[in-house]
């Protein structure tokens, strides 16, 4: 990070942050990637993981209406993202789980949780919506540290 003079007070200094480097990455079980997003963007030693649905994987829309096999499509997916940048889970730092129905929120957590080190949870919001695209259940994303 650079420090430049601020335009209206000239004594003070602001940070002014590299452009950020996105990565495109494709994988045969990740999603048709559109112009609109990348599946990982690297910045400031962090990669930001797009949100992943069941609808995304290879195995179709069978995957899809019970939240456990969801769950899993999508961690799936994410650990595979991970993959590709020469990281996993023990990488993450947040997550953001997003689902249709919180009263499957117990059935989600015994698949997430399954996928991380005992003791080493990264921080999560879990938060309750409306709907997600192609009638899936749940949608997660997740920040990791990159390392050097």
């Amino acid at each position: 990070m650079a420090k430049a003079p601020h335009k209206r007070f000239p004594n003070k200094r602001r940070t002014v942050l590299k452009k950020a480097a996105a990565i495109e990455y494709r994988n045969a079980k990740a999603s048709v990637q559109g112009p609109a997003y990348n599946h990982v963007t690297v910045a400031d030693g962090f990669a930001f993981v797009s949100g992943h649905l069941a609808a995304d994987a290879a195995r179709g829309p069978h995957a899809l209406g019970d939240i456990a096999v969801e769950t899993r499509a999508s961690m799936d997916l994410l650990k595979d993202v991970l993959a590709g940048i020469g990281l996993g889970f023990k990488d993450v730092v947040r997550v953001n789980v997003y689902m249709t129905d919180l009263q499957e929120f117990d059935r989600m957590n015994e698949v997430y949780i399954s996928y991380f080190s005992r003791g080493r949870a990264p921080a999560r919001t879990t938060v309750g919506v409306a709907s997600l695209l192609f009638g899936c259940r749940v949608e997660i994303d997740c920040i990791a540290r990159v390392r050097r």
